[in-house]
């Protein structure tokens, strides 16, 4: 009776949420009750630079740490040399599993692992899609899920990711590696993502940009956001963003950041800001995507 109880109280709360804007109140007190889609996490291809600190930065600003963690290995950052095939297959599994579509962030090569799952979903690598089951590290031998939400069977192909974003991403490294098939894609975005932030630096060597980044384009629906950061920052230094959220300071300007907002970045003695303006997006995005899918878990009569 009690859980029941609790699991309404539960529901109410998470169905109550304005998910434009998601106060710090709202995540210790509502979504931390509720399910939270997975984020993962893809580093750049030097193996000293990972995205831990950033998974760090998410769970001090109040994500789940679960929810950031590889099930079968435990780590925060995953590598971005993999098979973009088996990701789309374990995006899959995670979708029928857990009733929500994980979200992607990746630095550097690592948001060219991101936007190939997403045309890997699209297609453009071939139809059929073996579901990959993550906690055992095999394949399965189908290529259809049972769709959590209306319970019917549907092909891994087409399924639509909530959130990506890409941190730092060029082509120049695309040429180097050989990854020809993703050099005429990277800049464009599939529809099989909802919402997609794309984040460059002026002037990156890495990268490969210029003075003006190119900008990521939307092929259909999807929304597509572009956001050059300060000409300052350091490609391999973009996920360190733990100081952040242990700064009282900077963590309530990220907190109260949103899309459009006048209010510049902080400036207080002895206060560190680095890596402030895209931290206090992706938080903002991955606030009100979390919100959505729990809101979608706990419609009415939705499947779980």
């Amino acid at each position: 009776m009690q859980a029941a109880a609790d699991e309404v109280a539960v529901a109410a709360g998470v169905l109550a949420l304005d998910c434009r804007r998601i106060t710090a109140a709202d995540v210790a007190q509502v979504l931390a009750k509720a399910a939270a889609p997975r984020i993962i996490l893809f580093e750049g291809s030097l193996a000293v630079t990972t995205m831990a600190p950033f998974a760090e930065f998410l769970v001090a600003m109040g994500y789940p740490r679960e929810r950031l963690r590889d099930p079968r290995e435990g780590r925060f950052s995953q590598g971005s040399f993999g098979d973009s095939r088996r990701w789309a297959g374990t995006m899959a599994w995670y979708f029928e599993s857990e009733g929500m579509m994980p979200m992607l962030i990746g630095h550097s090569q690592g948001g060219m692992m991101a936007m190939r799952i997403l045309y890997e979903l699209d297609g453009a690598f071939g139809d059929a899609i073996p579901v990959w089951d993550p906690v055992a590290g095999a394949a399965l031998a189908r290529t259809t899920i049972r769709d959590p939400r209306t319970g019917t069977t549907r092909p891994v192909k087409g399924l639509t990711v909530d959130y990506a974003a890409a941190l730092a991403t060029g082509k120049l490294m695309r040429v180097l590696l050989g990854q020809w098939d993703m050099i005429a894609r990277l800049r464009k975005v599939p529809d099989t993502v909802a919402d997609f932030t794309g984040f460059s630096i002026p002037w990156d060597p890495i990268a490969g940009t210029f003075g003006d980044p190119e900008p990521y384009v939307a092929v259909g629906t999807a929304r597509v956001r572009n956001v050059t950061l300060p000409s300052g920052y350091s490609h391999v230094g973009l996920p360190d963003t733990l100081h952040l959220a242990t700064q009282d300071v900077t963590r309530r300007w990220i907190d109260e950041w949103w899309p459009g907002s006048a209010s510049p970045p902080p400036e207080a003695e002895g206060v560190d800001t680095t890596n402030i303006v895209h931290a206090a997006d992706i938080w903002y995005s991955v606030k009100q995507h979390w919100c959505q899918a729990a809101q979608r878990m706990h419609a009415p009569g939705v499947l779980h």
